[in-house]
């Protein structure tokens, strides 16, 4: 009988060893790592943040958004909205200070973080200025969205967040 007695440290050429699996694993997973690094770095640069669900026709209207928002500033109208209790209350007045009677309104309430809860609200005169609206029972965060237009045709647009109770 014979036995292959190798002297310590002679190792047969080809033979895979500990330190070759753990080199093997390291550049593994060294790469996978490197290349989703890049990845990463680069969904974070094209990434603009903003989420549509009709992209291409907002970019359309983007034009007319621009349009209306140098009208509305050239009117000065200023427009306070806030809540109290079940009651949100908007107070509009135009460039001198003097109170906005006639508006005619179309708002809407709507929860920031998702689709549920939407609601459309009707705002009525109170007294000159003063609109007052039913907003039912709220809760946490809202954003509401008003749209005022006068007699003239002249509309203002506002958006702001109210946090509820």
């Amino acid at each position: 009988m014979t036995s292959s007695v190798r002297p310590r440290g002679v190792r047969n050429r080809g033979q895979l060893t500990g330190w070759h699996v753990l080199a093997i694993l390291v550049v593994f997973f060294g790469a996978t790592f490197a290349v989703d690094a890049v990845m990463i770095g680069d969904a974070y640069k094209t990434f603009s943040g903003e989420v549509a669900t009709s992209p291409y026709e907002d970019g359309l209207a983007y034009d007319s958004q621009l349009d209306q928002q140098r009208a509305q500033a050239s009117l000065g109208w200023r427009m306070t909205i806030g809540l109290a209790g079940r009651v949100i209350r908007l107070r509009a007045a135009d460039a001198h200070g003097h109170p906005l009677t006639g508006l005619r309104f179309a708002a809407s309430l709507e929860r920031p973080a998702t689709e549920r809860g939407h609601r459309a609200i009707a705002f009525k005169g109170v007294s000159p200025g003063l609109y007052e609206a039913d907003a039912g029972a709220l809760s946490g965060a809202w954003d509401i969205r008003v749209s005022a237009v006068d007699a003239a045709h002249r509309r203002f647009d506002a958006e702001r967040r109210l946090i509820a109770p």
